[in-house]
């Protein structure tokens, strides 16, 4: 499979039609699969809530657009707190097992490429 723009326009026209703003469209045939590999769009006013996948790391990469990648202490407080933009060249980050994160979109039309895998 190719991504190219058709394939990031569906995406996102799923994600501005979604209530939650945001879409998926998944790479992986199953949730029971070791690595999940999926495009994620986000529009403004979409939030991926605050969470950390205690036995995977997950790799994300920005395709268009500007998303918020911050990442948190277990006490909430803010290790890093940064705006992925490919034009800007911040692209992408990877983040180890138990980490915790948040995500938001800053302008329309962003996608994020990301992999979940488990720990070794």
């Amino acid at each position: 499979m190719i991504i190219d723009t058709e394939l990031l326009d569906k995406v996102t026209e799923g994600a501005k039609a979604s209530p939650r703003l945001r879409m998926n469209y998944n790479f992986h045939q199953s949730l029971d699969e070791k690595c999940h590999r999926f495009l994620n769009a986000v529009e403004p006013g979409t939030e991926v809530p605050i969470h950390k996948h205690p036995t995977k790391d997950e790799t994300f990469v920005i395709l268009r657009g500007k998303v918020r990648v911050a990442t948190h202490r277990d006490d909430g407080s803010i290790i890093e707190d940064v705006v992925l933009c490919a034009e800007d060249g911040r692209y992408g980050g990877s983040m180890g097992w138990g980490e915790t994160m948040i995500l938001g979109c800053h302008n329309k039309d962003g996608v994020i490429e990301e992999d979940t895998g488990l720990k070794r």
